[in-house]
């Protein structure tokens, strides 16, 4: 393989940072207002989010004895975490979420030394229900934001449909025609256009790049010292478990792209990454992380395999995290261009909840039931969950969370369900080995 020089390798590591950072700051552009952040907080939130990016992408790459992969990877937060984040946050307040986030990590930590046996709980059926309610409970979030966000004194004005509009065609034209590297920043590159159509009209203000300083030192607790509440830690321990599956999965797809046998062990390590970055994400008030697929992609496009091109990655994501104005940059992108990007990456999100379910047995009746009654729950929850405001404070928390009550459901519905149907199986071959060893000594 030919010999990089050092320009090279900063070169394709920044096209990993270009292929995940729409990934990575839409997260914050969403959360953040969501829960009430002013422009100067969410202005922090982007900084701290690409500065942990790096820190947990270095972390996955260049490893340790008990942590870390040592493949290429890059570390973003995942979209799981999102809708759980948001509603922790409108429940139990900003702090609650960093609280749920650090013991989620530590939980990770712990289970992925027993991942094998955990993961025997949550089959494709429960799995796929879960992440299927998680993107369902954003549409609704997309959707304001394509009207022009909650509160806009042009909510619902048709320039903001027609802009969301052209940005989630500008998506959907680009994975049409275009392919490879371009068709993994589509979002990028949807978002950077619509951008620059709504300039012309004149909905963008630049004033925030301007006044943003050139450098700031991030710092951790910015928004407070973390508080626990056991309904926001299950939430996120339940997100963070659903996003262990889906990262085994990734690692194994890229051990077959470097041509490199993972054993368990290394996804043991790999494991142990994830949640230690998420504890450091929660200690800085920054998001849960997980691998990022869509630089899996762009190593198999590209067949760069060498750690070096991620390490150098990861030190851009920590200086952009250093420069005020590129987050500035960022928040000029006007609501309805993020509503448009947002319905195709939530909508993806229930894609993957689809795919998921697609591995399910759909002939036993009893997935069926799993499927239908945990997402009914989880959807009705989230969408009128005034419906248990006569319940008493804790159990209101548990109920109004559509993710984490719908959840619960499949878990326990596949438990009552699938385990029993299991055993009468078991039952049934046990018999038949009696019957044949009867039959043996006669």
């Amino acid at each position: 393989m030919e010999k990089l020089t050092p320009w090279k390798i900063g070169t394709l590591g920044l096209q990993h940072v270009l292929a995940m950072y729409a990934g990575a700051v839409i997260v914050p552009l969403i959360v953040g207002p969501a829960v009430g952040m002013t422009p100067e907080q969410l202005s922090f939130l982007i900084s701290i989010d690409l500065f942990t990016c790096g820190i947990a992408s270095l972390l996955q790459v260049v490893g340790g004895k008990y942590f870390g992969i040592k493949l290429p990877v890059i570390l973003g937060c995942t979209f799981t975490a999102v809708g759980p984040m948001i509603a922790i946050g409108k429940l139990q307040g900003i702090t609650a979420i960093y609280g749920a986030i650090i013991v989620s990590g530590i939980v990770v930590m712990i289970l992925a030394q027993i991942m094998s046996r955990v993961m025997r709980y949550f089959p494709p059926v429960v799995t796929g229900s879960v992440v299927t309610i998680i993107g369902i409970s954003l549409i609704p979030v997309a959707m304001n934001n394509v009207a022009g966000g909650v509160g806009a004194p042009d909510f619902g004005n048709l320039r903001n449909l027609l802009l969301a509009a052209l940005t989630l065609a500008l998506i959907i034209f680009i994975n049409r025609y275009l392919s490879g590297y371009m068709r993994a920043v589509s979002v990028l590159i949807s978002m950077i256009l619509g951008t620059l159509v709504a300039m012309g009209m004149g909905m963008v203000n630049l004033s925030s790049v301007s006044q943003a300083s050139w450098f700031h030192m991030v710092q951790p607790f910015y928004f407070g010292i973390p508080t626990f509440h056991i309904t926001a830690i299950l939430t996120m321990i339940l997100v963070a478990i659903v996003s262990m599956i889906e990262s085994t999965g990734v690692f194994l797809a890229l051990g077959d792209v470097c041509e490199k046998k993972l054993e368990s062990s290394d996804i043991k390590k790999g494991l142990r990454a994830e949640g230690l970055a998420s504890f450091i994400g929660g200690i800085f008030n920054a998001f849960p992380y997980t691998t990022f697929s869509q630089n899996v992609g762009l190593v198999a496009l590209t067949r760069i395999k060498t750690r070096n091109v991620v390490i150098a990655a990861g030190v851009i994501l920590m200086i952009l995290g250093l420069v005020p104005k590129v987050s500035a940059l960022t928040m000029i992108i006007p609501n309805p261009v993020l509503g448009g990007a947002m319905i195709a990456m939530f909508g993806m999100v229930i894609s993957s909840g689809a795919k998921m379910l697609s591995r399910v047995d759909f002939h036993k009746n009893e997935n069926l039931l799993i499927i239908a009654v945990s997402v009914g729950i989880g959807l009705g929850a989230s969408v009128v969950p005034d419906a248990f405001a006569k319940m008493p404070e804790g159990l209101r928390l548990l109920f109004q969370n559509g993710i984490v009550i719908g959840s619960f459901t499949a878990i326990v519905l596949n438990l009552f369900l699938n385990k029993r149907e299991e055993q009468k199986n078991n039952d049934i071959l046990q018999d038949l080995k009696s019957d044949h060893s009867a039959e043996s000594s006669i």
